[in-house]
């Protein structure tokens, strides 16, 4: 039994509970008690949390790991100049390189607070090897809840889509592969570590035949959807030129809208789009570095909760968010709002439900994940918050969100230790280090 106390709690439950000064209990991998004051019970281990803010573990909705090996790179393009930069350099991926890209992407995401993260993977080179199976193995070996998917593009150059034909798949080689992936490793259970989605990549690089199909596969087998959907401007433009409707429109179509279904970014949308997505309880991956990053927009945060749409936070790939920090995330998701709404549009405390509860609801984990709250897994995160950087802003939370990013002092998931004071537990960060700048140096010199 684990009991940490003499810290601020932010439990992120229904009624935004929050402790000046509580404790909360972790035993055999789940809470068991949260509450105001010290736990004046047994402990295998206690815990001191003076000067820190205990939070759930934050939730990353949306990544593609294998970016880290191309970091800035095509730094001034907008998201199809950028795409057209790197799709041929992305074709050269194989198992080694996305290992250790995953490796240290998923590091970093848990040196800043990151718990759960899914990945949006969708270039499989034929000579590339299982680069799905390498990933997986370097969640493992950091220790964090994986929900990897399964991507997919058949859409290519020659048909009218924007990758080069040399980085798509066949439609029905696609969805087998997809299929496979789920029996192999997908775990439906309330604890799982791991578990798969699916998701075709975009409009401009998917087939309708492959998303409406890949919708029917999913329902079949009770996993989860997810793809990229009204990023920019451009993809409007592509959706109404090519199927005479937008994007969210064109998704309904195809049977990707529902209480199954996360959109990654979400940026244009119009009032009956954001509305379709609250009545059908579509969730939207919200990547606001990403989206500023690429010059593409600023997503209507404030409409989209005001419509009951699930909302969590997402980093998106390395090469579009070099930072890659969740934790930051907070912040630039509150700025992005407030730019876009005024000082009312987002407080602090919504932008931390974003990155919890709306992750977990998102992934369709909100029963077991998200908040601190008995019988829910021990997820959590202990944020240091008494330092230089942090001193004088006495509402922990405040700082947390609009303070420097914060160091992470404790990081568990499931109980289990994954970050302690500042490092992680499972994995070595200068090794990793290592192992993503040889990838990094061998992705670009292969020809």
């Amino acid at each position: 039994m684990i009991v940490i106390e003499n810290a601020a709690v932010a439990t992120v439950d229904a009624e935004d509970t929050y402790h000046e000064n509580g404790h909360v209990v972790v035993d055999d991998g789940r809470i068991v008690a949260v509450g105001a004051g010290s736990h004046a019970g047994p402990a295998d281990r206690r815990i001191d949390g003076d000067g820190c803010l205990i939070t759930p573990g934050l939730i990353n909705t949306h990544h593609h790991l294998y970016q880290w090996a191309t970091r800035g790179l095509a730094v001034n393009d907008t998201l199809f100049g950028w795409l057209t930069t790197l799709y041929p350099i992305w074709g050269r991926l194989d198992a080694e390189i996305v290992g250790a890209a995953a490796g240290a992407g998923l590091g970093w995401l848990a040196l800043s607070g990151c718990t759960t993260t899914m990945d949006h993977h969708y270039v499989f080179p034929r000579d590339g090897g299982d680069v799905l199976a390498a990933e997986i193995e370097a969640a493992a070996r950091i220790g964090v809840r994986f929900h990897p998917t399964r991507g997919s593009m058949d859409l290519g150059r020659k048909d009218g889509g924007l990758p080069p034909d040399n980085v798509v798949e066949e439609t029905d080689e696609a969805l087998a592969a997809t299929e496979r992936a789920i029996d192999r490793w997908h775990d439906p259970s309330p604890e799982a570590m791991l578990q798969v989605a699916v998701a075709p990549c975009s409009p401009f690089s998917v087939t309708s035949k492959l998303m409406s199909e890949a919708a029917t596969l999913a329902r079949r087998k009770g996993v989860r959807l997810h793809t990229h959907l009204a990023e920019t401007d451009d993809e409007e433009d592509f959706c109404r030129e090519r199927f005479g409707c937008t994007p969210v429109e064109y998704a309904e179509s195809l049977g990707w809208l529902g209480d199954d279904v996360w959109l990654a970014h979400g940026v244009h949308l119009g009032d009956d789009a954001i509305a379709r997505l609250g009545a059908t309880g579509t969730g939207v991956a919200h990547c606001p570095s990403s989206n500023a990053r690429l010059g593409a927009g600023m997503a209507r945060v404030r409409e989209l909760l005001d419509h009951a749409v699930p909302v969590g936070l997402g980093v998106d790939g390395a090469a579009s968010q070099e930072a890659s920090h969740l934790g930051g995330e907070l912040r630039q998701a509150l700025y992005t709002a407030r730019l876009r709404g005024g000082p009312t549009a987002l407080t602090a405390r919504e932008s931390l439900r974003m990155a919890t509860m709306g992750g977990a609801r998102c992934l369709g984990r909100e029963g077991h994940l998200g908040s601190l709250e008995p019988g829910k897994l021990a997820d959590l995160v202990m944020w240091r918050l008494d330092g230089l950087g942090h001193d004088g802003i006495d509402d922990r939370l405040a700082a947390l969100v609009l303070g420097p990013p914060a160091p992470v002092e404790l990081s568990l998931i499931g109980g289990r230790p994954v970050v302690e004071r500042g490092a992680l537990v499972h994995a070595d960060a200068e090794a990793l280090t290592r192992e993503a700048r040889r990838a990094h140096d061998r992705l670009l010199s292969k020809t």
